[in-house]
């Protein structure tokens, strides 16, 4: 069986997108950032740590556990908590590039094979007015960057260089190896 240990609504239907059967476990577990890593190993750490408890109830499962951030200047930006947060957020981002990173954890038996994909996003210039208006809709809130590239945020995407599904929070080649890898999935 796969356990998805995720509750986001996004990663629920690109898994069901490729017509993959999972149920999903949340671990719980209050999620602890690890301070002074570098993006790509923030985001690792955070996915091994939401699929690591999951996989302890039910070690012959394989679980897919999973972390996205944006990362721009030099600064992780997760998810705002607050429209103050998330206009602080786009305002610095727009006109700009920035990485998203997510992070992979696939763990089976025992066993952990944790990775991460990059995307490089660029936004459009955006006025004071696109960002309060956008901020409004409330998508925001929920996004790590504070925007979605697949619902109304996605006007401001000017150039994604990566995988596309990396930027909503699942990169499906990379977890498609990944199952592979762990024997849920043949060719």
């Amino acid at each position: 069986m796969i356990i998805l240990a995720s509750s986001s609504p996004r990663r629920r239907e690109l898994l069901s997108m490729i017509g993959l059967n999972f149920v999903i476990e949340t671990s719980g577990e209050e999620e602890v950032q690890p301070h002074g890593l570098p993006p790509e190993k923030f985001v690792k750490t955070l996915a091994l740590q939401k699929a690591a408890p999951v996989a302890k109830r039910h070690p012959n499962d394989c679980v897919i556990g999973a972390d996205t951030i944006v990362y721009l200047e030099g600064d992780i930006l997760g998810k705002p908590h607050t429209p103050e947060t998330a206009k602080a957020y786009l305002t610095r981002m727009q006109g700009k590039s920035h990485i998203v990173y997510t992070g992979l954890a696939v763990l089976k038996n025992g066993n952990a094979d944790v990775r991460h994909s990059e995307t490089k996003v660029t936004f459009a210039p955006m006025s004071e007015r696109e960002i309060d208006a956008y901020v409004a809709t409330g998508e925001p809130l929920d996004k790590a960057g504070a925007y979605g590239v697949q619902g109304p945020g996605g006007v401001f995407v000017e150039r994604v260089e990566g995988n596309y599904f990396n930027v909503i929070g699942l990169p499906l080649p990379t977890l498609y190896q990944m199952l592979i890898a762990a024997g849920e999935l043949s060719v």
